[in-house]
């Protein structure tokens, strides 16, 4: 994976599945819009019949785009968050 300032990184959804945000809707996002991440800091989850799977930042760096809606189905492959590598 190449690296470097201003890298965006593709973070793509490992499995089918519903698209969530935040572990229930009482609790706030796991990532906004600017948040800074780190290497396996949960980024959002997939639900795949009844299985919640944790997505996880591989770079360090600011996120700049949240490409899937809350409780949208997204395909394996599909790219659902914009990561600019730090």
């Amino acid at each position: 994976m190449p690296s470097g300032p201003n890298h965006i990184v593709e973070v793509k959804a490992p499995i089918a599945g519903i698209f969530y945000r935040a572990a229930s809707p009482e609790d706030p996002p796991y990532i906004e819009i600017g948040s800074t991440v780190s290497p396996k800091q949960v980024l959002c989850l997939l639900e795949t019949m009844k299985v919640f799977t944790k997505v996880r930042s591989v770079v360090p760096g600011k996120v700049v785009e949240i490409l899937v809606q809350n409780g949208e189905t997204v395909g394996k492959g599909q790219t659902m968050v914009l990561i600019e590598h730090a």
